[in-house]
Parts: C-alpha cells; structure tokens; sequence
C-alpha cells in the first residue's frame, strides 16, 4: 500500500508543519505503508522567519524546494503523480495549506484553491480512495468538497474557523486533541492537532488514530 503525503513548505508559520508530517511519515511505516511524499512546484506565498515571526521581506522560496527538507529529499511533484499510484492521502498542518494551496488566510471562506490540487483531490475523492487531513488542513478540504458532499470534519473547537468551515458547506464536529472525525461515507478523516495542541505527545495519539483510520478505509 502506498499512502500520499501532500507537503506545502517547510515550517509551521509559511508551510508543513514539521512536528505534524513526521509523525505521519512516522505512523505510515509503523503501520507498513509506503509514504509517498508530494508537493507543488511553485513560489511561497511568502517566507517568515521562524524566530521573530515576522515576514521575511524579498525572501522567495519554492514550495517543493523546501517540502524536500521534510521528505530528506524524495519528493514528487504533484504534475507528476497520477491517483492510481497511491490507495490515499495525507495533508499535514502549518501554514502552507492556508497559504500554498490555497488563500483561506486571507480570504477565509471565499477561498480558492490551487486548481492541481483541487482536481487531484477530486479525482482521489472519485476513486473512493481516503483523504486525511491534519490541524488547518480541514478547511482545505472543505473548500474543495463543502457545497457538493457536506463532509463532517473537525479543526478542533476553534470557533471562528469551525463557522468558516460550516460556511463553506462542511459540518464542524468538534473533538479533542487526541482524537479524530471519520467520515465513513466520504472516506474523509480529520484530526485537530495544533489547531488545540499542547505538545507533539498530545498530537501524536491523534495523528496515530487518523493514519490507522486513512489506512483502513484504504482496504474498503
């Protein structure tokens, strides 16, 4: 079996989340799963450091250039890689999901999304093969899927994002850190992790329980 990870950068504030895509690589091998990790190939919407907070102003940095970082390396470009090749997919947290693949930090519910990963999405979704997605990422999902299936997804209790997620046509359930939202009609699994936090122990159970519940709903 063979389980996408859809890398968006590099670092919690302008990309992946690390904590959140290790433990996903971590999960996938100690449950047999080949990982299979992809991105776009594409300019950052902006580079942040990481110590201040603060934008990086003239820093340019490519999507898939830093999602390597990640991936130590062996990284696919989502162009190249057809949904035949993997059973799922994975979206870490950071960032990067509302910045990269799509604009839901600055535009919130009336978001676009990068139209290859919209029609990869779709296509997945098509094929009846499972999409988890990881802190933010939720809101990606709903964007895509919202006014067509109105998937149950969770980011947590963050109540301005949930009615966000709720106006772009999903259902928020709310659910704790260690915990996650399966919805077996849409094969679609969702966990808070730091969209609640506190720490990478806390994250990990449920990241643990969305990989175990991605790489089930893989078999049906």
């Amino acid at each position: 079996m063979k389980i996408g990870i859809l890398l968006h950068g590099c670092g919690v504030f302008d990309g992946s989340e690390i904590h959140e895509s290790v433990l996903t690589l971590l999960f996938l091998e100690k449950a047999g799963v080949e990982s299979v990790c992809i991105s776009i190939n594409k300019p950052q919407l902006h580079v942040v450091d990481h110590i201040t907070g603060h934008v990086a102003e003239g820093v340019k940095r490519n999507i898939m250039e830093e999602s390597a970082r990640i991936a130590r390396g062996k990284i696919r470009d989502l162009k190249t890689v057809s949904v035949d090749e993997i059973d799922g997919l994975i979206i870490p947290g950071g960032f990067g999901v509302a910045k990269n693949l799509c604009d839901f930090v600055v535009k919130g519910e009336n978001c676009s999304v990068e139209p290859e990963v919209e029609n990869f999405l779709k296509e997945l979704h098509s094929k009846r093969k499972p999409i988890g997605a990881i802190c933010i990422a939720p809101a990606l999902v709903a964007k895509i899927f919202g006014k067509d299936i109105k998937p149950r997804l969770t980011i947590g209790n963050d109540q301005s994002t949930a009615d966000k997620i709720n106006k772009m046509g999903a259902e928020h359930i709310e659910c704790p850190v260690n915990n996650f939202v399966v919805d077996e009609k849409y094969k679609i699994v969702t966990t808070p992790a730091y969209m609640l936090g506190p720490g990478i122990k806390d994250i990990a159970e449920g990241i643990e329980g969305l990989v175990k519940a991605v790489v089930e709903l893989a078999t049906k």
